[in-house]
C-alpha cells in the first residue's frame, strides 16, 4: 500500500462521484506529467507510483466500493496489494492499463493476465469473531499440463504469422493534410498472438488452459465484517502465453445471530427479567460470543438499563483489542394473573408509598453528599 495513506480521489484530482471516464482521463494526465521520463521533479517517481495505485483502486468497481466504505484499512483487509511497477517506459505503463495501441504504435505480442474469479463463504457470528479456515471449491482455468500452456499439440510447433510478421499487431497509415496518421490494431489473422497454431493441443483446444475443479483453503481473519472480500493473489484463471494468473476474491457473508446483533465492533443483546426479578434482584445467564455469562442484577433494576461487558465484543480487524457487549434490560410485566396473585399485588400497591419508588441518588446528588 502507499506509505502516505493519502486520499486516492485527491491524488487523481477528482471528486468521489467521478465517472470511470473522468478517472481514466485524470490518470492519463497525471501519468504524462509525473513519469520520470518526462518530469524532472525530485518526487515525481513517488507521486507517479501513488497515481498508479490510486487508479488501480478507483478504476475497478470491487476495490473502489471497498475503499469508499472502509478506506485503506478495508483494502488491506480485503487483500488488495498494488501492482508493482518498475517505472519502465510510459508506453509500457499505459499499455498495462489501456492496451497496446495507446500511442498508435505496434508492440510485440503481450502476455495476457488471467481473469479474476469469485467465490463466497458463509460464517456464523462466533466464527467471524474467532477467525476460521474454510475450504472453497472453485472452477479455474489452469495451464494445460499436456502442452504446458503453449496451446500446440506435443511434438508440433506453431508458425510465425505472415500477416504481422510475428508482432501480433498491424498498422494502417492514413495520409491527411495534417500529415500521416498511424493506427495500430491486433492482427486479425493470429488474434494478436503473432503465431498460427496449425496443430492445436487436443486437451485444451489450443487455448493453453484447461478448466479444473479445485478446493482452496481460505484463512478468514478475526473481526471480518459481512460483505468484505478476501483476496487470494494468483489463484484465479491462468494467464495467456505465460501471463500472470488472476486473483480469487472470496466474499464473506455472516449469518444473522438469533440473539446477538453486531454494530461495528460492538455486540448488542437483550435480557428479559420478570417484574419480581427486577424488583428483588436476580442472577441471569446471558449469551455472549464466548458462551453464556452469569450476570448479577441488583434489586430495583429498571427497564431500559444497560450493562456493558468491556472487551466482550468483536475483535478489531487487523488491529488490537475488542469492542464491548452491551446488554439491554427488558422487564416483562405479567399478562395473566390468578386471583391470589392479583390480591397480593393489590395488597402490595396499598402498602407501597413514594419511598418504594424513590430513585437512587444521581451523580450530582452523590457529589453534593460527598462535599457535605
Amino acid at each position: 500500500m502507499a506509505t502516505t495513506g493519502r486520499n486516492y480521489y485527491e491524488i487523481l484530482g477528482v471528486s468521489r462521484s467521478a465517472t470511470d471516464s473522468e478517472i481514466k482521463r485524470a490518470f492519463r494526465r497525471l501519468a504524462r506529467e509525473l513519469h520520470p521520463d518526462v518530469s524532472a521533479e525530485p518526487d515525481a517517481g513517488e507521486r507517479f507510483r501513488e497515481a498508479v495505485e490510486a487508479y488501480e483502486v478507483l478504476s475497478k468497481t470491487e476495490t473502489r466500493g471497498l475503499y469508499d466504505r472502509f478506506g485503506h484499512a478495508g483494502l488491506r483487509s480485503g487483500g488488495f496489494r498494488p501492482t508493482p511497477f518498475d517505472l519502465g517506459s510510459l508506453a509500457d505503463i499505459f499499455s498495462a492499463f489501456f492496451g497496446d495501441d495507446v500511442f498508435g504504435v505496434a508492440t510485440r505480442p503481450r502476455q495476457a493476465r488471467g481473469a479474476d474469479i469469485a467465490a463466497e463463504v458463509e460464517l456464523e457470528l462466533e466464527q467471524a469473531a474467532t477467525g476460521v479456515k474454510r475450504e472453497v471449491p472453485v472452477q479455474v482455468a489452469l495451464v494445460c499440463e499436456e502442452c504446458g500452456g503453449d496451446g500446440v499439440e506435443p511434438g508440433q510447433t506453431a508458425v510465425t504469422c505472415e500477416e504481422c510478421a510475428g508482432s501480433g499487431r498491424i498498422q494502417h497509415v492514413s495520409r491527411t493534410a495534417f500529415g500521416e496518421f498511424v493506427r495500430s490494431q491486433a492482427c486479425p489473422r493470429c488474434g494478436g498472438s503473432g503465431r498460427i497454431v496449425e496443430h492445436p493441443c487436443p486437451r485444451c483446444g489450443g487455448s493453453g488452459r484447461a478448466l479444473e475443479e479445485r478446493t482452496l483453503e481460505v484463512d478468514v481473519p478475526p473481526g471480518i465484517h459481512d460483505g468484505q472480500r478476501i483476496r487470494l493473489s494468483g489463484e484465479g484463471h491462468a494467464g495467456l502465453l505465460g501471463g500472470q494468473s488472476g486473483d480469487l476474491y472470496v466474499l464473506v457473508r455472516i449469518r444473522p445471530h438469533p440473539r446477538l446483533v453486531r454494530e461495528g465492533d460492538n455486540i448488542y443483546s437483550t435480557v428479559d427479567l420478570t417484574m419480581t426479578q427486577a424488583a428483588l434482584g436476580a442472577q441471569v445467564a446471558v449469551p455472549t460470543l464466548d458462551g453464556e455469562v452469569e450476570l448479577e442484577f441488583e434489586p430495583g433494576t429498571q427497564p431500559g438499563q444497560t450493562r456493558v461487558l468491556r472487551g466482550r465484543g468483536m475483535p478489531v480487524l487487523q488491529g488490537f483489542g475488542r469492542g464491548d457487549h452491551r446488554v439491554l434490560v427488558n422487564v416483562a410485566v405479567p399478562r395473566q394473573l390468578g386471583e391470589e396473585q392479583r390480591r397480593l399485588l393489590e395488597e402490595f400497591e396499598r402498602t407501597a408509598g413514594a419511598e418504594t419508588y424513590r430513585p437512587d441518588e444521581g451523580f450530582f446528588e452523590k457529589l453534593k453528599s460527598a462535599f457535605r
